[in-house]
């Protein structure tokens, strides 16, 4: 999923790998986003090795962009390839289970705005099959094993149904959007969709527990 984050993210601008570190923690979040330079750059490298990205000439490095306990030399800049572009346009397309689960469907729901409707209704729909599945889980070992879990055992569950029921509801609103033509709401305004700044959407792959 970082391959497919990065040629994204160099369709819209050639970037240098701290650049690229920023915009996939401010596309992606901040969890999702916790790459190291150890896993950043051997994607960049084998993303160079397969024709798909290039690299363009140095610009000169700031002080504060340099990681520590590195040397202070110029910056590599990247710029995607024709090839990269296929390759973006078929990773894209995709909507098998991998784009279900929390990393696939967070990286893949950060580019639904490049991403075609029938395409967007597809991962959507997966992802909420996987929600309702695990939503199931946890209502079963609720149902059987309550009175077997301590308090905070029995608490983490509760939490995490709660997140998957919130979640559920969240899928079902952007799936209806999806069907009726409708962009989702922007939770700076409340617009759209319907849904106003206090009941904005978890994160993908995260939880959320309501408070009264």
């Amino acid at each position: 999923m970082l391959e497919f984050a990065i040629l994204g993210l160099l369709q819209e601008a050639p970037m240098h790998g701290y650049e690229l570190r920023k915009e996939l923690t401010a596309k992606l979040g901040a969890i999702r986003a916790a790459i190291s330079y150890g896993s950043l750059y051997p994607t960049l490298r084998r993303l160079q090795a397969a024709g798909w990205i290039t690299e363009a000439a140095e610009t000169p490095a700031t002080a504060d962009e340099i990681p520590a306990l590195t040397s202070r030399r110029g910056r590599v800049v990247y710029t995607i390839t024709a090839e990269g572009k296929e390759r973006f346009a078929e990773l894209i397309a995709q909507a098998g289970p991998e784009t279900y689960d929390d990393t696939g469907f967070g990286v893949h729901f950060a580019f639904f705005a490049r991403t075609d409707q029938a395409t967007r209704l597809r991962i959507l729909e997966g992802r909420r099959r996987k929600i309702e599945e695990r939503r199931e889980g946890l209502r079963d070992v609720l149902g059987r094993a309550a009175e077997r879990l301590d308090a905070y055992t029995l608490e983490l569950q509760r939490h995490g149904l709660d997140a998957c029921e919130r979640e559920v509801r969240w899928l079902e609103e952007l799936i209806a959007n999806e069907r009726s033509g409708r962009a989702p709401s922007d939770p700076r305004t409340g617009t759209a969709g319907g849904r106003g700044d206090n009941d904005s959407p978890p994160t993908p792959g995260t939880s959320r527990t309501e408070r009264p």
